[in-house]
């Protein structure tokens, strides 16, 4: 099975926070549209430029120059002072976020993830994923990202940093000659500063350059580091999500459907396979949930959710898909044409937390019992080794066209 491999890279990280912040405490101005930049101390000629403004970037700003530079170029440059405790805020926001659609996250920088969805897709797209986290990171944190979508951790960082900002872009294998060959050598990822003119005097100035050099011939000039050029320039990286188990504030799943849907009992199936997909996600952390969220979107791209809360904290498969239900029969229209289903659990709490209840019953004992060994057999033989009755049809739903 191939990697699906995404690379979330915030745009303008430092600036985009800052003034998020600054709008939150009742700033009239958004200083992402002022020339402006986040400095070190304005009163040491040292300070520089840690990040930048698009209009103090068209007064040729640029990061790392001095701040002292950086006002003889753009007289009227606004700066503001850099704050870890900010930077921190917004990036756990992120992460959070992020962890909704997968366990297997790596923090690569304080303001980029890649993110390994090769479980998680449920016969979507990946770049339908990216473009969903996209959506949702603009509405509900309010700052972009470039998305980079690929099979590998260094193609994904790679197309992560084409045009910027508010991209997405995809780099797979046969897409490399196009799209990455042409471009300066420099550009390749992990290729310092000293080997790039080291590369230029042996007449190799782009990565197809690089790429067409024999290998043998690199590896005597360069050692390990020449084997690495070599394959990175030609897209081959088995490096893995290098991630740290950590406890989530959400779980969720949404899937982008290969064409609209009316039936409602379809979409019921759909969201059966999504309730497992989530649950099971849910126990692994010994966790339960007592909110349920559905998402609809129309084929008009008009989004609309409904959550409710559950009578008891849960993890059981059918507990919250029977919540689903109901919130999808209190939202959704008859013959409303649906692109796109969601579901999210939320208020999470972890095994041994969760206060007794007048509600719990020996049923949903039962049902616990029964999801416990279905995720033992699904550990053991894999995750689509075991299907319940009700999404048996589900595949043939989400098969995509070609």
């Amino acid at each position: 099975m191939k990697k699906q491999i995404l690379h979330v890279d915030v745009n303008n990280a430092f600036l985009s926070w800052t003034a998020i912040e600054m709008l939150k405490k009742g700033s009239k101005i958004d200083i992402r549209e002022i020339p402006a930049i986040i400095g070190g101390d304005e009163s040491k000629r040292s300070g520089i430029v840690l990040a930048k403004s698009m209009k103090a970037k068209e007064c040729g700003v640029k990061t790392a120059e001095t701040i002292y530079q950086a006002k003889i170029k753009c007289p009227g440059l606004k700066v503001f002072p850099s704050d870890y405790k900010i930077y921190k805020k917004y990036s756990d926001n992120l992460y959070n976020l992020l962890l909704q659609y997968t366990d297997k996250i790596e923090r690569f920088s304080i303001d980029e993830c890649f993110l390994d969805m090769t479980e998680y897709l449920m016969k979507d797209t990946l770049y339908n994923k990216a473009k969903e986290i996209s959506k949702r990171v603009k509405e509900e944190l309010k700052f972009t990202v470039n998305i980079g979508v690929a099979n590998n951790k260094l193609l994904a960082k790679m197309a992560s940093d084409f045009t910027k900002p508010d991209k997405i872009h995809t780099l797979y294998k046969e897409e490399i000659p196009k799209k990455m060959w042409p471009l300066p050598v420099s550009e390749l990822f992990m290729l310092g500063k000293k080997t790039v003119p080291k590369l230029y005097n042996l007449q190799i100035k782009t990565i197809g350059d690089l790429a067409h050099t024999n290998k043998d011939f690199l590896e005597k000039k360069f050692g390990k580091h020449g084997i690495m050029m070599w394959e990175y320039s030609n897209g081959i990286d088995n490096s893995e999500v290098n991630y740290k188990e950590e406890k989530p504030k959400g779980i969720g799943n949404s899937v982008t459907l290969p064409e609209n849907i009316t039936n409602i009992k379809k979409i019921e199936e759909i969201l059966l396979a999504l309730a497992e997909q989530v649950t099971f996600r849910l126990r692994r952390y010994n966790m339960k949930a007592n909110t349920v969220n559905v998402q609809l979107r129309t084929n008009d791209f008009k989004d609309t959710s409904h959550q409710g809360k559950l009578l008891i904290e849960t993890s059981t498969t059918k507990e919250i898909y029977q919540k689903a239900k109901e919130l999808l029969s209190q939202m959704y229209k008859s013959g409303t044409p649906i692109r796109l289903i969601g579901l999210r659990v939320d208020g999470l709490t972890e095994e041994g937390e969760n206060q007794l209840s007048f509600f719990k019953n020996e049923e949903n004992e039962k049902q616990e019992k029964l999801d416990k060994v279905i995720d033992e057999l699904k550990n053991k033989y894999g995750y689509n080794s075991i299907t319940r009755a009700g999404k048996m049809n589900v595949g043939n739903i989400l098969k995509l066209k070609d």
